[in-house]
């Protein structure tokens, strides 16, 4: 049984060719870099505060020292990516500045935790929830889910994706489905695995920004929270674009076909591909 994700099927939207490169070739160029990094380490960082507070007491999780944790995650991530690649991820100046701010984020979230988690009527049922639902064609959906939370009041489970960003998501960011659909995603398969009412289920990015606007003529904040529209219409497609990505890139039995895959350029696309004007690769834009 062959494994699908949701970054599989984001990646084969953009380019069939890319994703055969990618999974069905294993063709590894891609190396680690220190927004990974960082996003790793703040996920991780942001998920114990959450688990102590739900599962202990704000008191105790407003005394982790987060900042220290923070740091430890960044150094241990910087050493694996340098020992996987073989050379530095990022250079330390670099590494210095994406911890201090982390800092900057540690400390809003610290004040403000009360606007975006409270835990009366609130119940954690996870952090990194395991999502791993069978298919058709011998597929299995697999993933894990940043966040769930139970409103015990009304029985909505809440489901969250931690993103980190330079300066949050603008309008175009916020309207690419690539970016959106994955919670919608979340939401069918949570439904179906964990046996909760999908009208019960909600879903939210929350996105934490390393900087903020300098010369700002408006108060900012270093969370951003985003819901995308996850009615029928919105779930409609996201289905549709599964079905397609299972139909076109395996047969009956789960087998792949790499002769129906083939590259489909844009700039978008093409801007960011590690194949882009390689060997593997002479169409890129």
């Amino acid at each position: 049984m062959k494994k699908i994700s949701y970054s599989q099927i984001s990646l084969f939207n953009e380019c069939p060719q890319h994703w055969k490169l990618r999974y069905v070739d294993k063709i590894a160029v891609f190396e680690s870099n220190i927004h990974l990094i960082f996003g790793t380490s703040m996920h991780e960082t942001l998920q114990t505060y959450l688990d102590v507070m739900y599962n202990d007491s704000i008191k105790n999780a407003d005394k982790l020292n987060l900042e220290k944790m923070l740091k430890d995650k960044l150094i241990e991530q910087f050493k694996l990516a340098e020992q996987q690649d073989g050379k530095p991820p990022c250079t330390k100046e670099d590494l210095n500045e994406f911890y201090q701010d982390g800092v900057d984020i540690i400390d809003f979230f610290k004040k403000k935790r009360n606007e975006y988690f409270s835990k009366r009527g609130y119940k954690l049922i996870g952090c990194e929830v395991p999502i791993g639902v069978n298919l058709q064609k011998n597929l299995k959906m697999v993933g894990y889910i940043d966040v769930v939370i139970l409103d015990e009041v009304h029985n909505i489970i809440k489901i969250y994706d931690i993103k980190t960003s330079t300066r949050g998501w603008n309008k175009w960011m916020k309207k690419d489905e690539n970016k959106t659909q994955q919670l919608l995603l979340y939401k069918q398969f949570y439904s179906k695995q964990y046996n909760h009412p999908i009208d019960k289920i909600e879903v939210e990015y929350f996105i934490v920004k390393r900087k903020l606007f300098e010369n700002a003529m408006f108060p900012q904040k270093r969370v951003q929270k985003f819901s995308p529209a996850s009615g029928t219409v919105s779930m409609n497609k996201v289905a549709k674009k599964l079905n397609n990505f299972m139909d076109v890139a395996f047969n009956d039995v789960g087998e792949y076909t790499p002769d129906r895959l083939k590259p489909t350029p844009s700039k978008k696309a093409c801007r960011f591909c590690e194949f882009n004007k390689t060997e593997y690769c002479d169409r890129g834009m």
